[in-house]
């Protein structure tokens, strides 16, 4: 079915904000032709009312922006004041393997509450589920993942995925193919993953492919494998053509966030937007530099977006219903969860 709201998507550009409050700069340039999202982070919100009324106040700049935010749980969590603390997902992890069914039960509802709470708070979707596998290499996934087992991955992130959705949230799965196997962080250097193909398949890949109906969207890691392409995966046509083609990913595209060190071989700020749209990405990620983005907004100009990617966007607008916090805290499934969620070790 076609989303009315595809014909008015922005464009192919999400940036951020400095403050807790839009300046006069910022309310200026979210008019632009190519800019279609906003994304949040800490020092943007400081409560779920603080919050809600800057993304009413983007809103009201530009109605039909879509706002993310990363709100995974543990050490990514970017509201923590007046909301869940959620642990990391290793947490179910480790109770999955106690308690498999009470375990994929509380995955779901802890999806569900997080989808819920962010809502309330006024974003459209969350970059969560990280499907990455925990290797215990990385110091940029570690807790962060559901496991190093792949199986468990594919249902501990299955689980939250349906309760996302039953909130009415988009999901987007982080970092494909896989960023557990590499000792470095791509924020700060250009890890690189000698692994084959084959590898990857029987490993860090099974989650991206099993969940593949089930994702709104998926974000390439920025990392280098050597043995597939000498581009990192955000950049890499025969990366995101595999996603889509043997995969058969249907989803949004969305690059993980162009200013970090890993996306720097690509180029300027308007070099590399366009290095990840023409490799197949539908959303490309600009953030913490307002003179980057900058460049980046006056490099595109504009850009006329395929009416299949436009519908893809579509989806990442929240679609279920906004109940206050108040509302929201008052209902049995979010009490039982997040009493669940403080005995879990």
């Amino acid at each position: 079915m076609t989303d009315s709201r595809a014909e008015t998507f922005g464009g192919p550009l999400m940036c951020d904000i400095q403050g807790t409050r839009l300046s006069d700069r910022e309310s200026a340039w979210l008019s632009h032709p190519c800019v279609g999202g906003i994304i949040l982070f800490a020092r943007n919100v400081e409560s779920p009312e603080q919050m809600r009324k800057l993304c009413d106040d983007i809103r009201q700049c530009r109605p039909n922006i879509v706002i993310g935010i990363d709100q995974e749980g543990g050490r990514v969590q970017r509201l923590r004041n007046g909301v869940t603390n959620l642990p990391p997902m290793a947490r179910l992890g480790h109770y999955y393997r106690q308690s498999p069914d009470e375990a994929l039960t509380l995955a779901r509802d802890t999806g569900w509450l997080l989808a819920m709470e962010m809502a309330a708070c006024g974003a459209d979707f969350s970059f969560a589920p990280v499907l990455d596998l925990d290797d215990s290499r990385c110091p940029a996934i570690g807790n962060r993942a559901f496991s190093d087992d792949p199986q468990h991955v594919s249902a501990l992130g299955g689980a939250f995925i349906e309760g996302f959705r039953e909130a009415g949230m988009a999901s987007i799965g982080k970092h494909f193919p896989g960023h557990g196997g590499v000792t470095l962080d791509s924020h700060l250097v250009m890890p690189e993953d000698t692994r084959t193909l084959e590898t990857l398949e029987s490993h860090d890949l099974i989650p991206f492919r099993a969940l593949s109906d089930e994702l709104t969207g998926v974000m390439p890691a920025h990392v280098r494998f050597t043995q597939i392409d000498d581009r990192p995966a955000g950049f890499s046509r025969r990366w995101l053509e595999y996603l889509r083609h043997d995969i058969g990913f249907e989803g949004v595209i969305v690059s993980d966030d162009l200013s970090m060190e890993g996306a720097a071989m690509a180029g300027g700020p308007g070099e590399r937007v366009l290095a990840a749209l023409d490799a197949g990405c539908d959303l490309t990620l600009l953030c913490n530099d307002p003179d980057t983005a900058a460049q980046a907004r006056d490099t595109l100009t504009s850009h006329d977006m395929a009416p299949a990617s436009r519908q893809r966007l579509s989806r990442l607008y929240f679609s279920g219903e906004r109940l206050t916090l108040e509302t929201l805290m008052a209902l049995p499934r979010w009490q039982r969860t997040r009493d669940q969620l403080q005995q879990i070790d």
